[in-house]
């Protein structure tokens, strides 16, 4: 059918209009549902287009029902050539269908597919024009086509993403409320178990505490945690240490795991467990996170509970009592050592055996009967005694105290042994004592005399008497030295038989068939204690009329003691610093050098490390002559052996005065005990030589004014004695004079020819006044 022109050119500017509002139809669209986006569609092609028919198909990509919409009814025939062009989906294109309704005009349609393949669906007009479709029909129906492809796509979209997002929002409010719980179980948990949890980050120095954290450190929470105030906390002595720990784990970007202290503000300590891992976040930065646990309570149960253990393992197995666990069938479960020892078993011997087997025959039933009554009375103890057979068959007396306590396995008896063969002993003993009192005392008496003897030999080394714990370490010391050919410095007070420790040495070494010879280095003049030691050959010095044989060549194959050796003279100090080092010596003014196969005992009351510092004593000489030092103990630290001692000395002395001591007095004896005995053995033996002078009955006794301790005079107020003042005068003569001489004693320009006096009479005064002649030596 033709049209005018000017309506034709009014169609085809509404055409161009309607194209225009195409372009828009997807915006409109957004948010519209699949169905309303293709009845728009159809309606606007109908109405645009002046169509007699229209029909649009939009497909589901996901596989849904295809939603159509029809416009008009004119083209009748469409459904039946659709149904049969759209058997072959793959091969339906864009294509103008005529077709013939009978005595009505023609009408002429177009299909356009939306996608390859009519995948996204079709659209499909019709219209009685003759020249339908032109290209602008085709135009608007293509743009149409593909808009609302694009439309519906979108709408599909917007569903799945409205319902991705309720899905998420749901799934995230879950999620909260999820989180919140585990938060709060955290929060709780953290506090029960006294656990907080951290995060730091090492590029900031960021640090984030939870609540327990700041409670575990004792910090306000407003306070912002750093490593700083983290250390401040660390106990001292751990401090250096966590630094280190926590620079590594920086360092190496490794996890750290460390116990420490806390030292708090009002001196509590607190023990922690920190665990962290190292962690990286996605710009490279490294954090750790971790948690850090107050295990104090653990490491005060823990310590408690290894003292306990540590106190029951004691009371087990080292004390002198007899444990044993027993079942209800009488079968040991364990013993502890000491008793399994007492009893000559070893301990896998019992354990595992009827109690029976270490029970005495005739005390079986009753102590079967008794273990009966503690397992019925549980928590009740009981006592009773019995014999037990040791394994070599002898019979062992034991008071037992038992109660019995429930187990898991069942109950079991737990038994305490005390040995009271002893007791028993003595009360048969005892029991025939009435009955033969007489007898058994004559016996007593003699049992008493015999083991008097007996204590002097046992408490007797050589000639030292006593049995103190301190003596006798001295003589396992002793003992320990003699065999030997060390050399022995013997150091202690005045008077506490510093010599009879050298003889007993003596005794015992493989010398003791060759002499023994004694030098008193403090006895000797100064002069003469070279010659003393070493000899001398004839016309030495002055009265050197015959060649002399020393002390050194005398005790040849022997031994020397040397008493007092911190007062010898400086020149002697060297030559026998030379007989120690090389073994060998020259007399006084020979030239002949000699071996000398000696062991050297010395001894002394001086303090040789003073003199050392003073300079009278060399150090070299000190070091050889203490390879094997020996201290002498004072008598005040053997109060135990003052008795022995008084019984020895009371023999020997009485025996020579042919007196008979039979008893000694009560109040002498604790006075002899409670005196200090500044002047030890010597004093003691003294006193008692005096008392058995004196003494005109069979019981010893002594003076009391003999012992009192009187304290010495006062010096008188406004200044020294004149003793004292004479003293000082003479020490300043001698420095004056040693500084003059430079530190010279003796020849034409020593200090005692400037002094007028002798220069053995100078050395005497200079060790007597503790001068260091050294230090007046010129540098």
């Amino acid at each position: 059918m033709l049209r005018d022109p000017d309506t034709e050119i009014l169609r085809l500017r509404a055409a161009l209009r309607d194209l225009v509002a195409l372009s828009t139809i997807p915006a409109a669209w957004v948010g519209s549902e699949p169905s309303a986006i293709a009845a728009g569609l159809a309606d606007v092609l109908a109405g645009s287009l002046y169509l007699d028919f229209a029909f649009v198909r939009l497909c589901d990509p996901r596989g849904g029902a295809p939603i159509e919409m029809t416009r008009g009814n004119a083209w009748k025939a469409f459904p039946e050539w659709l149904q049969r062009h759209l058997a072959a989906v793959g091969q339906l294109s864009r294509k103008e269908i005529v077709l013939d309704l009978g005595d009505a005009e023609p009408i002429r349609g177009i299909v356009i597919p939306i996608g390859i393949n009519a995948e996204g669906g079709l659209v499909a007009a019709a219209s009685n024009r003759t020249d339908f479709p032109t290209e602008i029909d085709q135009l608007l129906l293509s743009v149409a086509a593909n808009h609302a492809a694009t439309a519906f796509q979108s709408a599909r979209l917007e569903q799945e993403l409205r319902q991705a997002r309720t899905e998420l929002e749901i799934k995230v409010a879950k999620r909260t409320a999820e989180l919140r719980r585990a938060a709060t179980y955290l929060a709780e948990a953290q506090r029960l178990s006294h656990t907080g949890s951290f995060g730091w980050r090492v590029s900031s120095g960021e640090i984030f505490w939870s609540e327990e954290t700041y409670y575990i450190f004792e910090y306000d929470r407003a306070v912002q945690p750093t490593v700083q105030l983290v250390l401040q906390r660390v106990h001292p002595d751990e401090r250096t240490l966590v630094q280190q720990i926590i620079n590594r784990a920086s360092s190496e970007e490794t996890h750290f795991d460390i116990e420490h202290r806390l030292l708090m503000p009002d001196g509590a300590v607190k023990y922690l467990h920190v665990l962290a891992d190292a962690l990286t976040d996605s710009a490279g930065n490294l954090e750790f996170v971790g948690a850090v646990t107050d295990i104090t309570p653990m490491k005060q149960a823990g310590e408690a509970l290894r003292v306990s253990e540590e106190q029951w393992r004691d009371v087990f197995e080292n004390n002198p009592t007899m444990y044993f666990m027993v079942d209800s069938a009488g079968t040991v479960l364990s013993v502890n050592p000491f008793g399994a020892e007492q009893l000559g078993y070893h301990v896998d011997e019992i354990v595992g055996h009827s109690v029976l087997k270490v029970i005495c025959e005739a005390d079986r039933d009753a102590a079967q009967r008794n273990v009966g009554i503690c397992l019925e009375q549980l928590g009740r103890s009981m006592t009773w005694e019995l014999r037990k057979v040791r394994k070599d068959g002898t019979m062992l007396w034991v008071r037992e105290t038992a109660r019995a306590v429930h187990r898991a396995n069942g109950p079991i008896v737990l038994v305490a042994c005390e040995d009271i063969t002893e007791r028993k002993r003595t009360e048969a003993m005892l029991e025939q004592a009435f009955r033969e009192i007489q007898v058994l005392k004559d016996q007593l008496y003699k049992e008493n005399l015999a083991l008097k003897e007996e204590i002097d030999r046992s408490s007797m080394f050589e000639e030292i008497v006593g049995a103190s714990p301190v003596l006798q370490d001295m003589l396992a010391r002793l003992a320990k030295v003699a065999p030997t050919d060390s050399t022995v410095l013997i150091t202690g007070e005045t008077g506490t038989g510093k010599e009879l420790i050298a003889r007993a040495i003596h005794k015992r070494s493989p010398r003791s068939a060759r002499a023994f010879v004694s030098v008193n280095c403090a006895a000797t003049p100064p002069s003469l204690i070279a010659s003393e030691l070493f000899g001398h050959e004839k016309g030495a010095f002055t009265g050197a009329l015959q060649r002399r044989l020393g002390r050194f060549e005398l005790a040849e194959g022997g031994t020397i003691f040397l008493d007092e050796i911190g007062e010898l003279p400086a020149e002697t100090q060297i030559a026998l610093l030379r007989v120690l080092q090389e073994r060998e010596f020259e007399r006084v003014g020979g030239t002949h050098t000699i071996r000398a196969d000696v062991r050297v005992i010395a001894a002394t009351n001086r303090d040789l490390n003073a003199a050392m510092a003073a300079g009278t004593f060399r150090s070299d000489l000190y070091y050889r002559l203490n390879v094997f030092p020996i201290e002498s103990p004072p008598l005040r630290e053997r109060q135990n052996d003052i008795l022995l001692l008084v019984e020895y000395f009371i023999d020997r002395y009485a025996s020579k005065a042919g007196k008979k001591i039979r008893d000694i007095n009560k109040k002498t004896l604790e006075l002899l005990q409670s005196y200090p005995w500044p002047g030890n053995i010597r004093e003691l033996q003294n006193v008692i030589e005096r008392s058995i002078i004196v003494c005109d009955t069979e019981t010893f006794s002594v003076d009391e004014a003999w012992l009192s301790q009187k304290t010495p005079p006062t010096q008188p107020a406004g200044g020294q004695p004149l003793s004292d003042q004479l003293v000082t005068h003479e020490k300043t003569m001698i420095e004056a004079a040693l500084a003059e001489a430079g530190g010279r004693v003796s020849g034409p320009s020593g200090a005692a020819a400037k002094l007028g006096i002798p220069s053995s009479t100078l050395d005497s005064k200079i060790r007597s006044l503790k001068i260091s002649k050294h230090r007046f030596k010129p540098l």
